[in-house]
């Protein structure tokens, strides 16, 4: 995963007792000799070693093409991989296209024997899009540096080449500043990079073909900003000042300081006054000593979710607007972002932005990343403006990977909230978000100017312990989605490779499963088994049902089962797909999934009997509803008919399931309706729905 191009398998496999045996057609780079140090390094985590004299070694030549554009959008990625019973052959177009063969060599390699054998045959591959990447927030919860390096590595083995660095929010600024240091002295609440830091991140990126495109919001999301520079705003921002340090604690954990903050609404409305004599002045210093510490052309400068309000009740700014003519606050944004990009062109820049920036004249070099649903994609392709497309991606949204899978970065109509009756009233903020069935698709010219897609994941409810699982295996989905051919959609051949791709991941480095084991323990440190169990069947609630019950509890959700249970259960992902089949038929499957019912129902008695925090009390129903379900499936497999009480009491086992995932449908249910308990759904619910539905 990503699926390559063109895969031809012979069927055959090649024993492997060591490292492979290299020869260079061309006398290697050091960024070259670094990546063959960190292929045998993994190597090395799978039970290999260098070759002893009496071993056989396995040849791996190398040949690589030059290229100038190596970590720009143009870098050269394409290779061949030829596996034959004594001999690989890796052809690349460039030092990219080595780094990508690489990471598909490891995938061919099968450790379930007795000794790791790699699989030969023929695999030609490039990707489909140039622009694959991750958005990673630090602003609302501060991540380390290890931490990065460590996603930076799972892009480097999923093939993603652009970590789109979230760097500054309403809740921090992150990054070191000598030229404005009140930036980190009152707006990064002692959490930022320092400047040889953002460094040695970039330097690790790069060795691994990954360019590192930062983000600085402007004029939005400005609150962190505004609290070390006040008068830039176009309100003042004491009082929300007053509220963040009041409830603000610091606390020193086993590696580092952290500050935990309660969430406030209000956090992400200050906003920049665009108008203000030094504002351009700042943005210049601002953005020309950031950029040089980042080489990539391309800059991100927000411009999304700017209030109105910020501007139009600020006298002095509603006299500016009357004056020099601007007839709303989005014309008066659009001036301004003109003038940005204009500074960011003078600094050698491409200036990227959210979709707002598309919905007033700018400068059609701007990058438009579409978030808001896909129809933004065909809006600003028609402007000529280059997109990035985020819309379907998003994983703080806690969907499954099939749901990101589905969505294709060129398909106009793929994202949006369902459109209301035409008698119902609609305020712009939904009608942002609401999909155009009769957006038109993009034209073969429009389709060049999609540069590829991005995966955010913003932070609210993400801790440095959640990351890994937050991200991944999730985000290997969406790399197949931009790097694999249009026609690789199967979401059942998914969902097989998930578990493996995971097991990948971590026995390269990832510590999702290590981290839940420990957030595991702590909340049950007496017997861990039965909330392991629980929360492999459970899934967070979707498209920001969580976000909506934290807005009562705070951070505390992040010490919930909630925060612990991944959003692609492969426990329920395996079971749902068993019972589907036994239900189309496939009786062999019967006593493997009775096994599995009798397991899951079985663990309630443990699980009620568990000790501990309020948050394991409050979901304590759920565990008694997982066995209730169990006892159905294990019902609905018995020989013989079932009477009407039967049925009606599936029926109503079942549409409570319904109603608890409808709660969470898309985000315009999820702000309505209650959330479930706990903020979970039980994931094995479509298999037992499948088991019932076929039981006479």
């Amino acid at each position: 995963m990503p699926q390559p191009a063109q895969v031809r398998l012979t069927g055959k496999v090649t024993p492997l007792t060591s490292f492979p045996e290299v020869i260079w057609a061309q006398a290697p780079s050091p960024l070259l000799e670094k990546a063959l140090a960190r292929f045998n390094a993994r190597l090395g985590l799978i039970g290999l070693g260098p070759a002893s004299p009496e071993s056989q070694r396995v040849g791996l030549k190398i040949s690589v093409g030059k290229d100038p554009g190596y970590l720009t959008l143009a870098a050269r990625e394409a290779y061949t991989l030829d596996v034959s019973s004594n001999e690989i052959v890796l052809k690349a177009d460039g030092p990219t296209g080595v780094l990508r063969g690489l990471a598909t060599l490891l995938q061919m390699i099968d450790t379930r024997g007795t000794i790791p054998v790699l699989v030969q045959g023929k695999i030609t591959d490039a990707p489909r899009f140039n622009w694959r990447g991750l958005m990673i927030d630090v602003s609302r919860h501060f991540l380390s540096v290890y931490t990065i390096e460590r996603q930076l590595d799972a892009m480097e083995l999923t093939k993603l080449n652009v970590l789109h660095w979230h760097l500054s929010d309403g809740t921090g600024f992150r990054v070191e500043s000598r030229k404005l240091p009140r930036l980190q002295q009152f707006g990064a609440h002692s959490q930022y990079y320092t400047q040889d830091q953002i460094r040695e991140v970039v330097a690790y990126a790069g060795d691994r073909g990954i360019r590192i495109v930062p983000e600085f919001d402007v004029p939005g999301h400005t609150f962190a900003i505004l609290s070390a520079y006040p008068e830039l705003a176009a309100q003042s921002p004491g009082s929300v000042v007053k509220n963040w340090e009041r409830d603000c604690k610091t606390a020193t954990g086993e590696a580092e300081v952290t500050t935990q903050c309660k969430r406030h609404p209000d956090l992400n409305k200050p906003a920049m006054d665009p108008t203000a004599p030094d504002a351009l002045r700042f943005v210049r210093t601002l953005f020309g000593e950031m950029t040089s510490l980042f080489p990539d052309r391309y800059v991100h400068t927000g411009g999304d979710e700017v209030m109105s309000d910020q501007w139009t009740t600020n006298p002095r700014i509603v006299a500016y607007m009357q004056t020099h003519g601007f007839r709303d606050t989005a014309a008066l944004q659009a001036a301004f972002t003109a003038d940005v990009e204009r500074i960011l062109s003078s600094q050698n820049k491409t200036m990227m932005g959210w979709d707002e920036v598309s919905e007033a004249p700018i400068p059609k070099s701007v990058v438009v990343e579409a978030w808001r649903g896909s129809k933004w994609i065909g809006s600003s392709a028609r402007l000529g403006h280059p997109v990035v497309v985020s819309a379907g991606y998003y994983l703080d949204l806690l969907n499954p990977s099939t749901t990101h899978y589905a969505v294709d970065p060129l398909d106009t109509r793929a994202v949006g909230l369902a459109p209301q009756p035409a008698a119902k009233s609609v305020g712009p903020f939904v009608q942002a978000f609401t999909l155009d069935p009769n957006a038109p698709p993009l034209s073969e010219a429009q389709e060049k100017l999609v540069l590829g897609g991005e995966a955010p994941l913003w932070t609210e409810l993400v801790s440095d312990e959640m990351v890994d699982a937050r991200l991944w295996p999730r985000s290997a989905a969406i790399a197949e989605r931009f790097w694999s051919p249009g026609a690789v959609t199967d979401s059942a051949s998914l969902n097989e490779r998930l578990p493996v791709v995971q097991n990948m991941l971590e026995t390269f480095g990832l510590n999702a499963s290590e981290n839940q084991a420990r957030m595991i323990a702590r909340l049950t440190p007496d017997n861990i088994t039965p909330l392991t169990q629980f929360v492999a069947l459970t899934v967070p609630v979707r498209n920001y049902g969580l976000n909506r019950l934290a807005d009562h509890t705070g951070d505390e959700i992040l010490l919930t089962p909630a925060a612990i249970a991944a959003p692609d259960s492969f426990e329920a992902n395996a079971f749902n797909s068993a019972a589907k089949r036994y239900a189309a038929g496939d009786q062999s499957l019967k006593a493997s999934l009775q096994e599995k019912l009798g397991r899951y129902g079985a663990n309630d008695a443990a699980f009620q009997a568990l000790s501990g925090p309020a948050s394991i009390e409050e979901v304590k129903p759920l565990s008694h509803q997982i066995a209730a379900l169990s006892a159905l499936g294990l019902e609905a497999l018995q020989s013989g008919p079932r009477g009407k009480k039967w049925r009606d009491r599936a029926q109503v086992l079942l549409a409570e399931q319904d109603k608890a995932y409808t709660a969470s449908v898309d985000f315009r249910a999820s702000r309505q309706l209650k959330q479930p308990r706990g903020g979970l759904l039980i994931a094995i619910a479509p298999g037992i729905k499948a088991l019932v539905s076929q039981a006479r």
